[in-house]
């Protein structure tokens, strides 16, 4: 089976990699990744965004140990449109979270569209972090927790805006 999954992933938390250990158990993986220009289209909360490549280079890095404790193969392409590669040919399984079920639809009724086999959806719940609340990117570059989950109330975050050049 052929996995599409796809996000902005900056930074990568354990939700990310429960998302991609549930991808690699079914199959050889493409992850979608939010390229510049879509990136601040698909957060709900206005925050400083890493580039793309640095994005990929971390991503690449959480991927390659999994595909290979899983005998699997993976590739990272670049996501212009929200819909993304999940509605090229050659997918199987279109991996999402609870909230990006609804894209997910979205992605079939593409698919049919063009008289392709609809995806199965396979969605993977959020993890809580230490407080209950979800373990999100948004929440790590606030500072308000780090990757894992757990409370960091003395860490500063990133911050809404890109760092400027004389950090």
């Amino acid at each position: 089976m052929h996995v599409a999954l796809g996000g902005t992933f900056d930074p990568v938390h354990d939700g990310h990699l429960a998302l991609f250990e549930r991808a690699f158990e079914l199959g050889d993986v493409t992850v979608g990744l939010t390229s510049d220009e879509l990136a601040p289209k698909t957060r709900h909360v206005d925050r400083y965004v890493r580039p793309f490549e640095d994005r990929k280079a971390d991503l690449e890095a959480e991927l390659e140990p999994l595909a290979e404790a899983h005998g699997r193969e993976f590739e990272v392409r670049q996501l212009d449109v929200p819909t993304g590669i999940a509605t090229e040919p050659g997918f199987d399984v279109l991996i999402v979270s609870p909230e990006t079920r609804e894209g997910g639809e979205k992605v079939n009724e593409i698919r049919e569209d063009r008289g392709l086999k609809p995806l199965q959806i396979e969605v993977v719940d959020h993890l809580p972090a230490e407080d209950g609340e979800r373990i999100s990117s948004t929440r790590i570059v606030m500072g308000e927790i780090d990757r894992h989950g757990n409370l960091t109330p003395d860490r500063e975050g990133r911050g809404r805006t890109p760092p400027s050049a004389d950090e």
